[in-house]
């Protein structure tokens, strides 16, 4: 693992999400900041075995962003990745465009459409069973946003995935402490956020959300060093990573900035 490249491209991948909403005037900007250096360990940090040529890869590792809203961070990825021309970005939420504001599996490289909070980590859960009753080797990841928590289908999850012993299924809390209007701990406290996930039959790992390595670190083994049922990573982030003016104001969720404070948050990263 290269700590400064995989830095590097997570700081590229916020510019990039930055202007890709600011030019469509939409997008979920502050959901897809907190999330770059998770999705930077997983698909530039070589975690997610995937084919870019071939995106329905039988052998391909699935993941499953249940937080859909930060769609324009995995397009970025994908396209970075090769999945399609960069220059689709361009059209993100716009008529004619392969991309809706919410995650869309017609994309190539995106498992699942989705944007209702609490249904992409179910969808996960069951692939992962699938691949265990089909013998395959293949692991299951998914993104969830703390907020996406208060969801029951979330813990009905939780609960199936342990009761399976589910050890391919991975889940990752982008922990960034806020909802749409709010601070989570403010609307209905969800620490100690390990001790739930224990309680429901979890391996629980909780690192710095935004260190590339600890990161890694915490995702690397699972492969190779399987525990016994599922894993899940709780990840302390900080929405709206790298523009001061966004990071921690809940009412910036969903909106892209304009005018000069567009000018500002390119600035800035």
């Amino acid at each position: 693992m290269d700590k400064a490249k995989l830095e590097e491209i997570a700081r590229a991948l916020r510019r990039e999400v930055m202007e890709t909403c600011i030019r469509a005037k939409t997008g979920h900007c502050t959901s897809s900041l907190s999330s770059a250096e998770i999705l930077t360990v997983l698909y530039f940090g070589g975690l997610v075995r995937c084919r870019p040529a071939e995106p329905d890869w039988p052998d391909r590792d699935r993941f499953f962003l249940s937080k859909g809203q930060a769609s324009p961070l995995l397009y970025v990825v994908l396209a970075k990745m090769g999945f399609f021309p960069e220059e689709e970005l361009k059209k993100f939420a716009q008529v004619g465009g392969m991309f809706g504001v919410h995650l869309q599996r017609s994309v190539p490289g995106v498992e699942i459409t989705c944007g209702s909070l609490g249904q992409g980590f179910g969808l996960a859960a069951g692939a992962a069973l699938a691949a265990k009753k089909d013998r395959r080797l293949h692991l299951c990841y998914a993104l969830l946003g703390d907020g996406e928590l208060y969801e029951g289908s979330i813990w009905e999850t939780a609960m199936f995935a342990s009761h399976n012993r589910l050890n391919n299924l991975v889940a990752i809390i982008d922990r960034n402490r806020q909802c749409v209007t709010d601070f989570t701990e403010n609307i209905v406290a969800l620490e100690d956020i390990g001790e739930r996930w224990r309680a429901f039959g979890w391996n629980v790992r909780r690192v710095d959300g935004h260190d590339v390595a600890a990161l890694y670190d915490a995702l690397a083994d699972l492969r190779t060093r399987p525990l016994p049922g599922p894993t899940v990573v709780i990840a302390d982030t900080v929405k709206g990573k790298g523009v001061d003016f966004m990071e921690c104001v809940p009412l910036w969720h969903g909106l892209a900035p304009s005018g000069d404070l567009a000018t500002r948050a390119i600035q800035q990263l």
